[in-house]
């Protein structure tokens, strides 16, 4: 949830970004299937909290993401300009967790060596 932060007596109020990597992968599994039911069976939650953090996510960007219609979710322009920087945020997301769970393999199979004393 967007929240507005003073910076201080006198000073600018600035909105802080609260948005999470879990409402991005709701995000883009909600546009990829165009539906809230089967992107909810696809991430194994039910409907409802998706549905609540698809329209949080919307309110925090301050516009909708989605048309919705009897047929299903259809993103909007707006919905596939974010489309673009989600999978971007998902995949960098997913290359560091790579990077460091290799890290750790290497540290593992052949630890760093120490200074002796």
């Amino acid at each position: 949830m967007t929240k507005l932060r003073s910076r201080g007596p006198g000073l600018a109020l600035c909105w802080s970004v609260a948005m999470s990597i879990a409402q991005i992968e709701y995000f883009v599994a909600v546009a990829e299937t165009g539906s809230v039911t089967q992107a909810a069976s696809r991430l194994f939650i039910s409907q409802p909290p998706l549905s609540r953090q698809i329209h949080a996510l919307e309110d925090e960007l301050g516009v909708p993401l989605f048309s919705r219609t009897k047929t299903g979710m259809h993103l909007l322009p707006a919905g596939e300009r974010f489309m673009i920087h989600a999978k971007d945020i998902l995949r960098a997301v997913n290359n560091a967790k790579a990077a460091v769970s290799q890290l750790v393999t290497n540290e593992a199979l052949c630890p760093p060596l120490r200074p002796r004393d």
